[in-house]
Parts: structure tokens; C-alpha cells; sequence
């Protein structure tokens, strides 16, 4: 027996790409997908980018944990600079500052400045010297870092109502307040009986087992803190360097060090990571780590006043890395979903490969290592 389930229901329209979610990666599919003329539905039951994407910290940046992970973050961050000077973006780069607690990390350094190095990126190493020239409110007694200027942070919700916005403007179709519920033949299924015909783009993150069951994917909650406004005090974003290993990393609960300058004088303050947990309230013994491993690298940070803090839930693949292209054993569906924190950098770059893929072009990277099916291919 197939995947497809039959329905009693009442015509919705006939599409060349319906997209089944309005976060940022879904809005930059469906801005791909109105540029290369086809005729395009997405359908999101919420706010555009209010799900993952309004939780996200919104941090553009060079993610080396993996060498796919890196190819498509360096693919992205190109594409990037088409929204950078859109007021809605808030863009600003402030570059990343890795930040190396001891020697061992600070060994890590020069590989990693080369696997940048061979995808374009540029990258310095700093030694503790350079480190407090640039952070000068940094701990004492840390060893060094790496400094890559060309990352930036942005603010990831209103960026997709850009995107979405400029598509319907361009003949885009947008069902809004209502779910996909089903995957029908040729087509999908709404919460209200529509049918919307045509080949099924699912890009719903989270959501993403309601309506692929056979593609691995892990809700992960992460919490963030804001400051209140002050005078300036870092001018980059400040990662430690043992960052990709917490990301990766299998552990129940997890906290890593990330703080970043906004545009208007607040500071973010991360990074938490929590497998199975069900509700969207604050974690406070988990907060209270992150806060800890924050103030442990930036003392000063322990004077400001936090204005609130939130929870979400970033999507997560088995290893990490992102399904891209058509879902083995379903008829014309496709799927762009799993970034975990990656997806406000990946956005433009999955949804170019996506629709390059799906249009029978030859995307820029092979999508073999995001294929769908992968997982089940190591298992066989």
C-alpha cells in the first residue's frame, strides 16, 4: 500500500509547486520557485515566520561542524547578500569571534581556518592578544580564537514576510489560517476541505512527522535570553569554539556559549539545546546553566537586565543535516526541512538547490548528502 489516502473534498485550485510552510525557508523556496514562473500556493496555518524562524537568534554564519553543513552555510551566505540591504532584514555584520578556552581548542584553529579557507569564507586565527583587542570585556585567562568578519545577524521573521510579500505581488498564492492536514493524491489536503492540486513542497520544520512519518525528525528546544538596551559593549558575535559539538551532539540537555550584538543595543544571549521536551515553557534550571555559561565568558553580562526570554523548537534530523529534494516512495513531493539551528543561514541556498533540483536543472552542490532517504540507505 502507497502513502496516499483518499478524501472526500472540494477543489482549492490546481498549482505547478504548493509549499506547505511560511518560515524563512519555505518563503525563500516560494520566492525561488515565483522566479523561475511557476505558479505557486503556500499554505501556513500561522503567522509567516512565526514559528522556528521568530525563535531563531538570526545569526548568518559559517557552521564548519560538518563539511555538507559547511558547503551549504558558504553556498547560503553568497545568496544572502541579495536581502542585505532590505530595511526588513535589520542586517548587520558584526562578524563571528570563536573564542578558545584552552590549548586544545586553540589547536582546532588553523584547521579550520583552511576548511573556510576552501570554500571561500575568509577566516584569521587570534591569539589572546588579538582576542581582547577585539572583546575587551571577554574573561581572563582565554587563549585565543578565530575571527571570520564576514558573518552577520539579521532578524529572521520579518525577512520572510518580505519574501512572501514580494511573491504574492508576484502572482503567488498564500493560504493562510489553515492546515495542511493530509498528503492526497497529486496533491494535499486543508483543514478546511480544500484540495490544492499539483506537486507538494513540505517545508514545515517541526511539523514536518504530520505529514512525512518516514523521515527521522526530532524537535529540539533551545531558550534565549534579551538585555535591555545599553551603551555598546562587544561588536561581535561571540561563539566558543566547542559550539558544533554541543549542536551535534546526542546529550538530553545541552548549553553552549553564544552572545550577539542587535542592531539597537540589546545583547542575545544563548545558546540551550533540549531533546523531548513537549511544552514551549522556559526550562528554568536549563536557563539558569545557559545564563552561568554565559556570564563564565562574559562576566559583565551578569550587570545588564534581562528584558524577557523564549523558547523554541528547531527541527532535527538524525545527523544533522537538512533533507533537501524528492521523498523516495511519494509521488511529486519534495521536502526542504531538518536545519535544526542552521536554517535562517541555509534558506536561500536550500531553496535555490531545491528548486534547481526540481525544475531538472543541476544544482550548484549535490544534494546526494541531504537526499531524504539517506538515513534508511546506511541502515540497508
Amino acid at each position: 500500500m502507497g502513502h496516499w489516502r483518499s478524501a472526500a473534498v472540494s477543489a482549492g485550485g490546481t498549482f505547478e509547486l504548493i509549499i506547505i510552510g511560511a518560515g524563512i525557508v519555505g518563503a525563500a523556496c516560494a520566492e525561488a520557485a515565483v522566479a523561475a514562473g511557476l505558479r505557486v500556493a503556500v499554505v501556513e496555518c500561522g503567522a509567516v515566520g512565526g514559528g522556528a524562524s521568530a525563535a531563531a537568534m538570526g545569526h548568518l554564519v559559517a557552521m564548519d561542524g560538518d563539511a555538507h553543513e559547511l558547503a551549504l552555510c558558504s553556498y547560503s551566505l553568497r545568496l544572502w547578500q541579495r536581502w542585505a540591504d532590505w530595511p526588513q532584514a535589520e542586517y548587520q555584520r558584526c562578524g563571528t569571534l570563536w573564542v578558545a578556552r584552552n590549548g586544545d581548542e586553540l589547536d582546532t584553529v588553523a584547521a579550520r581556518v583552511d576548511a573556510l579557507a576552501a570554500v571561500g569564507v575568509q577566516a584569521v586565527a587570534v591569539d589572546a592578544a588579538g582576542l581582547y583587542q577585539r572583546e575587551p570585556q571577554l574573561a581572563a585567562g582565554l587563549c585565543g580564537g578565530m575571527h571570520v568578519p564576514g558573518d552577520a545577524v539579521v532578524y529572521p521573521p520579518r525577512v520572510a514576510w518580505r519574501l512572501i510579500e514580494d511573491a504574492c505581488r508576484q502572482g503567488m498564492q498564500l493560504f493562510a489560517g489553515t492546515r495542511a492536514t493530509q498528503l492526497v493524491e497529486d496533491g494535499v489536503l486543508l483543514a478546511d476541505g480544500r484540495v490544492l492540486r499539483g506537486p507538494v513542497l513540505v517545508a514545515t520544520g517541526g511539523a514536518l512527522p504530520e505529514l512525512l512519518p518516514e523521515l527521522p525528525m526530532r524537535a529540539r528546544k533551545g531558550q534565549l535570553v534579551i538585555t535591555d538596551r545599553h551603551r555598546p559593549l562587544l561588536r561581535h558575535q561571540l561563539i566558543e569554539m566547542g559550539y558544533a559539538a554541543a549542536a551535534h551532539g546526542a546529550d538530553a540537555a545541552s548549553v553552549s556559549f553564544n552572545v550577539q550584538p542587535r542592531p539597537n543595543g540589546q545583547l542575545l544571549i544563548g545558546s540551550s539545546r533540549e531533546y523531548d521536551a513537549v511544552d514551549n515553557g522556559i526550562s528554568m534550571a536549563l536557563l539558569q546553566r545557559m545564563l552561568r555559561r554565559a556570564f563564565d565568558f562574559v562576566p559583565v553580562l551578569q550587570e545588564l537586565r534581562a528584558l524577557r526570554s523564549w523558547c523554541g523548537f528547531r527541527p532535527a534530523t538524525p545527523d544533522g543535516l537538512p533533507y533537501l529534494g524528492a521523498v523516495p516512495g511519494r509521488h511529486r513531493v519534495w521536502v526542504a526541512a531538518g536545519h535544526e539551528g542552521l536554517g535562517i543561514t541555509a534558506a536561500p541556498g536550500s531553496a535555490r538547490l531545491l528548486v534547481d533540483a526540481f525544475l531538472g536543472r543541476s544544482p550548484a552542490l549535490a544534494l546526494d548528502p541531504y537526499r531524504p532517504d539517506r538515513l534508511q540507505q546506511e541502515v540497508a
